[in-house]
């Protein structure tokens, strides 16, 4: 089956969120762990066991794991190893993007069905041209992997790229609107997915990707139900709102953290 198909499936069984998987030095401390090796591991074991084949979609961040050198990327691996397959999408935050043969090595690495740190998607940034992504395009129709491009981040620096215009087009659109010749025909929705925030406050662009429309900042940051529905109403069966703190910080109790990720879900099918 295509990414975009498994996100279908998966959505419809648990709901559509997305759970970040984020050790931040501040939740170690909050759940009593050291911010060490030893803690990073336990950290991910616990989300590992609260979240996978309970949630639809899982998203390590991979700047998290890396801080701890050679051995947090050991883990990162087991982490990924541990979700794949169990009824849980993983969509491994890398945000790569480079050029040529380096590409190809990032696409290679994450998307690979038989890499070592395989995921069933990542986000990449096409701000080096939208066609130095494809590599990872490449790649992921070859392993029914998925691909989340940057279009329109909430964070306060996106405008400035984002929004500005060439050829009577911004950047944002000529993202969105190459994800949607990518996606043409998919059924029931494409594998190529964009990156947009719940705390944009609002958009003109076209949003109708025929695909999955991964969407950060729902929760502890600031978004909300509301802004979802108000933001992605067109499409709002392609959207995976994604959230981490606002789940994680009822760990490190298993149950407390499945019950948070339910009640997320709850919220948004609500």
């Amino acid at each position: 089956m295509s990414f975009g198909s498994r996100a279908r499936v998966a959505m419809q069984a648990y709901g559509p969120a997305c759970i970040g998987i984020d050790p931040h030095a501040s939740l170690l401390e909050q759940w009593g762990l050291p911010d060490d090796i030893e803690g990073l591991d336990r950290f991910a074991s616990i989300c590992v066991e609260a979240f996978a084949g309970q949630v639809a979609f899982v998203k390590p961040q991979s700047a998290f794991f890396e801080r701890f050198g050679a051995r947090g990327v050991v883990v990162l691996e087991r982490t990924l190893e541990d979700l794949r397959h169990t009824g849980s999408l993983v969509i491994l935050d890398v945000k790569r993007g480079d050029i040529g043969s380096t590409a190809q090595a990032y696409a290679d690495a994450y998307l690979d069905d038989d890499a070592p740190m395989a995921a069933d998607a990542i986000t990449v940034s096409p701000f080096l041209g939208f066609g130095s992504l494809q590599p990872f395009f490449d790649v992921a129709e070859k392993n029914d992997a998925g691909v989340f491009v940057l279009a329109l981040t909430s964070n306060p620096e996106g405008p400035d790229v984002q929004h500005a215009t060439s050829g009577g087009r911004t950047v944002a659109g000529a993202v969105l609107g190459q994800l949607a010749e990518l996606n043409a025909g998919a059924t029931p929705m494409g594998a190529y997915g964009a990156v947009v925030g719940a705390t944009i406050g609002s958009s003109a662009e076209d949003l109708a990707i025929n695909g999955p429309l991964l969407v950060p900042g729902f929760g502890a940051q600031g978004g909300t139900t509301d802004d979802i529905h108000r933001l992605f109403a067109a499409v709002i069966d392609d959207v995976i709102p994604s959230t981490s703190r606002g789940v994680l910080s009822a760990g490190p109790d298993v149950r407390a953290l499945r019950d948070a990720a339910a009640r997320v879900n709850a919220e948004l099918v609500g």
